[in-house]
C-alpha cells in the first residue's frame, strides 16, 4: 500500500462517455480529498436560443449519443407544458414514448456493464488465452486474436477474482452484449425511426402510427433482449458480486438519493412529480424514509465551475450559461446542482431505493431477493456493487414492463396532439434517463425559445464542490477509499464507473498505427 501524501490524477477516465478528469489526494493510502473535473464546454443551452420550440426535442438529443432518447423525452414533457397540452397526450403517444425510452434504457444498461465497467472485474487477457472448442466462446475467439487485445488493453490491472471458467464466460458475453445492444437499438428504430437521435418523440406525443406488424416486430426483438437480460446480464452481475463482496462496502458517497420518476403509466393533468410512473418520484436517505421532491428547491452553484459567479444559486428556470474559462476558483465545466442545499446521487440506485421506500411491491421483491442471496440488508446497496445490482435489476423490470405496454397500443388511434408554437409559455420536463434524474426548463416568447436549461444526471453525480465547499456525490464516494498502488489505482476507476458518468467527448484523429495526427475539441 502507498504511504505518505500523494496526488493521483487520472486524465482522462476511460470507458465512460466523454472526457472526465479525476484527481485524488491520498495520505497513507487513503483518499482524503477528491475532485471531478469535466474538461469540455459545449453550451447546448446557448445553441437553442432563438429556435422554434419544436426543434428542442430533436436538437437536445445531440447532448449524448448513448442516451439521446431521454433528452427527447424531457424536452417533449417540457414543451408539452409550454404548448399548453400537458396531460392531453393521446394514450398511444404516451405508450410509444415509453417503448422508445425503455428500449434506450436497455441498451444503455447493457453497454455500461459489459463494455464499460465489467472489464474492471474480468480478466480478459486470461480469457483470450483459451484455445478450446467450447461453442459459447466462439464469439470471443473471433473477436479477440491472440496477442491483439484492443480495445480491452491497456488498462489498470485489478485484483481479478473470477475463476478461469468465469472469466472466459464473462468475456464471451461481452460479444453477445454487442448483439443485444444492436437489437435494442432496432427496437428504438421501430417506433422512433432511427437510432441514435430518434425522430419519434415530439411535442404532443409521437410521430409513428402503430400497426399490428410493427407491434409484432417490436415484441420479437424485445424477446431477444429479454432473454439476454434474464439469462446472462443479471446472473453475470450476481457472479461478480459474489466474487467481489467487499465492494458492497466501498464507494457509498453522499447517502442521499433523488428520483424524478419516469415512464408514464397514466395520461392526465397531475403534476409530473405526482403522476403514476414505473419509477417513483421521491428522495431518501440512509434511513430509507421517503420524502417528496419539490422542484422549486433545486438550484445550481458555480463557485468551482467555469461559469460566472453571478449565475450561482439560481433555480434552473432562471439559470444562465455564461462561461468563465479563466476563473481561478473553477476546476470543472459542470455546475453543482443541489436540492435544498445538499448534494444528491441520482441513477438506477436512487430509483431502486426510492421505489423500495415507496412500498412498491415489485421493486421490494427484486431488491430483497438479491439481498437475501448475500445475507445483507438494504444498506449493502449503498456501494459500488449496489449500483451495478440496481442497474441490472432495473433492466429486468423495464424489459418485463415493456411487453405489456406494447400490447396496449391501439392501431388506428391518434398518436399526437398537434399544436402550433405558442406566443409565450414556459415549461419544465422532469423524467429519468438511464443514468438518473433529468430536467429540461424552457421559456418561449414570440413563438421562439428565449431560455433553455438542462440539468443532466452526471451534473448531479460528477458535480464539483458547491459554494459552501460540499463535494459532489462521486467526489464523496472516493473519499475514504484505500488505494493499494498509486501507479495502478483501480479502486478509483471502479468507483467512478459505478456511477456510469456521461460527459461530452473530445475527438482524436489517429493513424491506423495509433500515431496522433491532431486533436479536435468543441469550443
Amino acid at each position: 500500500m502507498s504511504s505518505g501524501r500523494q496526488t493521483i490524477s487520472i486524465d482522462p477516465i476511460t470507458r465512460i462517455e466523454g472526457h472526465l478528469k479525476v484527481e485524488v489526494v491520498a495520505d497513507g493510502g487513503e483518499v482524503k480529498e477528491a475532485r471531478c473535473s469535466a474538461q469540455l464546454f459545449r453550451g447546448f443551452e446557448l445553441m437553442l436560443r432563438g429556435r422554434d420550440p419544436r426543434d428542442a426535442a430533436l436538437l437536445s438529443q445531440r447532448v449524448c449519443g448513448v442516451c439521446p432518447v431521454a433528452h427527447a423525452m424531457a424536452s417533449a414533457l417540457c414543451l408539452d407544458a409550454c404548448f399548453g397540452i400537458d396531460g392531453q397526450i393521446p394514450a398511444n403517444g404516451r405508450v410509444l414514448r415509453n417503448l422508445i425510452l425503455g428500449a434506450n434504457f436497455l441498451q444503455s444498461h447493457i453497454l455500461h456493464f459489459y463494455h464499460l465497467a465489467a472489464l474492471d472485474y474480468v480478466d480478459v487477457a486470461a480469457a483470450a488465452d483459451y484455445a478450446g472448442a467450447d461453442e459459447k466462446l466462439v464469439g470471443l475467439r473471433d473477436f479477440i486474436k491472440r496477442g491483439e487485445l484492443a480495445p480491452f488493453m491497456p488498462r489498470y490491472e485489478g485484483d481479478y477474482r473470477l475463476s478461469k471458467a468465469g472469466n472466459q464466460e464473462a468475456a464471451s458475453h461481452y460479444v453477445q452484449a454487442l448483439e443485444a445492444r444492436r437489437v435494442a437499438h432496432e427496437m428504438v428504430s421501430v417506433f422512433g425511426g432511427k437510432m441514435p437521435h430518434q425522430v419519434g418523440i415530439v411535442v404532443g406525443g409521437c410521430t409513428e402510427t402503430p400497426t399490428a406488424d410493427k407491434v409484432a416486430a417490436f415484441l420479437s426483438k424485445l424477446g431477444a433482449v429479454r432473454r439476454f437480460v434474464e439469462d446472462i446480464y443479471v446472473p453475470d452481475v450476481l457472479a461478480v458480486a459474489e466474487a467481489y463482496g467487499d465492494y458492497f462496502e466501498i464507494g457509498g458517497g453522499v447517502k442521499r438519493w433523488l428520483s424524478y420518476g419516469g415512464l408514464e403509466l397514466e395520461t392526465g393533468e397531475r403534476d409530473l412529480l405526482n403522476r403514476e410512473r414505473l419509477f417513483a418520484a421521491g428522495r431518501v436517505g440512509a434511513d430509507l424514509k421517503l420524502e417528496p421532491v419539490e422542484a422549486s428547491k433545486i438550484a445550481e452553484y458555480v463557485k468551482h465551475s467555469w461559469f460566472e459567479d453571478s449565475t450561482s444559486g439560481r433555480h434552473p428556470s432562471e439559470g444562465e450559461t455564461v462561461p468563465a474559462p479563466e476563473k481561478e476558483t473553477g476546476y470543472s465545466w459542470i455546475k453543482a446542482p443541489r436540492y435544498d442545499g445538499e448534494p444528491y446521487e441520482v441513477g438506477p440506485l436512487a430509483r431502486a431505493l426510492v421505489s423500495y421506500a415507496s412500498g412498491d411491491e415489485e421493486a421490494r421483491g427484486e431488491v430483497d431477493g438479491v439481498l437475501s442471496r448475500f445475507g445483507a440488508g438494504p444498506e449493502a446497496l449503498f456501494s459500488v456493487l449496489g449500483r451495478h445490482a440496481a442497474r441490472a435489476l432495473e433492466a429486468r423490470r423495464v424489459v418485463n414492463a415493456m411487453a405489456g405496454w406494447a400490447l396496449e397500443l391501439m392501431p388506428g388511434e391518434p398518436v399526437c396532439e398537434w399544436r402550433e408554437p405558442p406566443e409565450a409559455g414556459s415549461g419544465m420536463g422532469l423524467t429519468e434517463a438511464p443514468r438518473g434524474a433529468l430536467g429540461h426548463w424552457a421559456e418561449v416568447e414570440n413563438h421562439r425559445l428565449t431560455r433553455y436549461q438542462l440539468v443532466v444526471p452526471t451534473t448531479w453525480n460528477a458535480s464539483p464542490h458547491d459554494d459552501e465547499g460540499k463535494p459532489g456525490p462521486i467526489e464523496q464516494a472516493l473519499i475514504g477509499t484505500r488505494i493499494w498502488d498509486a501507479e495502478n489505482p483501480f479502486e478509483v476507476v471502479r468507483i467512478v464507473r459505478s456511477f456510469d458518468p456521461c460527459l461530452a467527448c473530445s475527438v482524436h484523429m489517429l493513424t491506423p498505427r495509433g500515431r496522433e495526427l491532431t486533436t479536435c475539441r468543441a469550443l
